[in-house]
């Protein structure tokens, strides 16, 4: 299971999602142009320590992220899909792709995408904040596909 932030606009919720990867050993990859430096200091300041516990892979472009995927689904979270994450079934290497807080995914990264995945909600809510959302599939895919870490002993 991989997180992919396409072209992040918001640094504190790149860094937030960082911070996820991190915690739940999930690799995230970060494919550029970002809106921001990737070394702003709202990044560094959302992911705190949990930067360099991360195992972060930049792409500087849409197609350098594209010719690595080999062999793994790419499913894309948007309010553009039918099918609702929880009906979905997730698989271990499958990519987790988020779209920029502004515009989402242009429609040649939508068509590219294996599966699209839409998190139910109350209208008329659109939509939900991108580190929200990518924490909430996240987990559901986690727990589909046993993949969550195991817990540490108690100190």
């Amino acid at each position: 299971m991989r997180l992919a932030l396409f072209e992040p606009d918001i640094p504190q919720n790149c860094g937030a999602l960082i911070r996820l990867g991190a915690c739940l050993n999930v690799p995230v990859d970060i494919i550029e142009p970002c809106g921001f430096p990737l070394g702003d200091r709202g990044l560094k300041r959302a992911g705190m320590d949990y930067l360099e516990l991360a195992m972060l892979t930049r792409h500087p472009s849409w197609e350098d992220f594209r010719a690595g995927l080999r062999g793994s689904r790419l499913v894309l979270l948007t309010t553009k899909a039918g099918t609702p994450f929880p009906a979905f079934r997730f698989e271990p290497d499958d990519i987790l792709m988020l779209g920029r807080e502004s515009a989402g995914v242009p429609g040649h990264v939508h068509q590219a995408a294996d599966a699209r995945i839409v998190i139910p909600m109350h209208p008329p809510a659109r939509s939900l904040n991108v580190a929200m959302a990518g924490a909430m599939v996240l987990s559901e895919a986690l727990r589909q596909t046993a993949g969550f870490p195991s817990p540490a002993a108690a100190p």
